[in-house]
């Protein structure tokens, strides 16, 4: 897939990088410096998660926010808090017992750069951090609790980690269409999914509009996942930061497995277009987060 991003309008990229930038700081500010008997996790912790990336889960967040005129700085700790899960999750699915991978980014793993026992307790740390974050927001309680919850579940056997054991035990004959979609709607979706909870929760929607923003996430979920399948055939490893090819080395099934290349390419606009017009209510309001389903529809890393 080669991406032409000069479809994408310079204002969302500039919302992009102001949520990298904004992501970035946040938690620059709350991570632990490293010091003492505990520097090296500290140091594992802040290598894990301030070694770049898009930040388009608190990019996302935001943005479902602004639809309803909320832009306070509430947003970007939130958006971090979610980034410390994301985090958690890539650093304990390249560890030897899951996808044993030895890039992410550009770079050497976590457990390659430090040990495996130290990328574990860095991937724990980062998780409790998380919810360390969203309980320290200035925020009505009401609203902080919901934030918590709706992470916890997120991030849980019935989200993320739900879909991490279907993947991990699922026999690749058994996998069909309908099995891999419920399991990215779980490991990959369900923080998405949640970027368009929590934005929405602090933007003040109501609560039909919190639902449309979910289905509008779990539409762009699947996009993600689609892509990133395709990516690891059309990809190129140099940009992407890591090996392509890996699923079909090891006989994975994926949507471009199950669907064929055009096949996965047409599924991947079908889910784009009715996240489009899930936004439709909104109209102008929206209109980045119109742009974002272009944007994961052509981006090449």
């Amino acid at each position: 897939m080669t991406a032409d991003l000069s479809v994408v309008p310079s204002e969302f990229q500039s919302r992009l990088t102001l949520a990298r930038r904004e992501t970035d700081a946040v938690l620059d500010r709350l991570l632990p410096a490293p010091s003492g008997h505990q520097s090296v996790i500290m140091e594992a912790v802040r290598y894990a998660i301030l070694g770049g990336g898009k930040r388009f889960r608190p990019f996302l967040l935001a943005e479902c926010a602004r639809v309803f005129g909320h832009d306070h700085r509430s947003v970007w700790a939130a958006g971090a808090a979610l980034e410390c899960i994301h985090a958690y999750s890539l650093v304990h699915d390249d560890l030897p017992c899951m996808d044993d991978d030895d890039l992410r980014r550009g770079r050497p793993t976590l457990h390659k750069k430090f040990d495996e026992a130290i990328a574990v307790l860095a991937g724990d740390a980062l998780q409790t951090h998380a919810f360390e974050i969203l309980a320290g927001l200035e925020i009505p309680a009401e609203t902080k609790c919901e934030l918590i919850s709706g992470l916890a579940s997120a991030s849980g056997v019935s989200g993320m980690i739900g879909g991490q054991v279907i993947d991990i035990q699922a026999d690749e004959k058994s996998r069909n269409e309908q099995l891999i979609t419920e399991l990215q709607r779980l490991k990959t979706g369900a923080l998405i999914r949640y970027a368009a909870q929590a934005g929405s929760i602090l933007g003040g929607a109501p609560e039909k509009d919190r639902l449309n923003l979910c289905q509008y996430a779990e539409d762009l979920g699947l996009i993600f996942q689609i892509t990133d399948d395709i990516l690891d055939v059309e990809g190129d490893a140099a940009t992407l930061g890591k090996a392509v090819k890996k699923d079909e080395n090891l006989g994975k099934a994926t949507f471009v497995s199950i669907l064929g290349l055009v096949g996965a390419k047409e599924k991947a606009k079908q889910l784009a277009d009715r996240a489009k017009g899930r936004l439709a209510p909104y109209g102008e309001k929206a209109q980045i987060l119109v742009e974002t389903v272009d944007y994961i529809l052509v981006r090449d890393r």
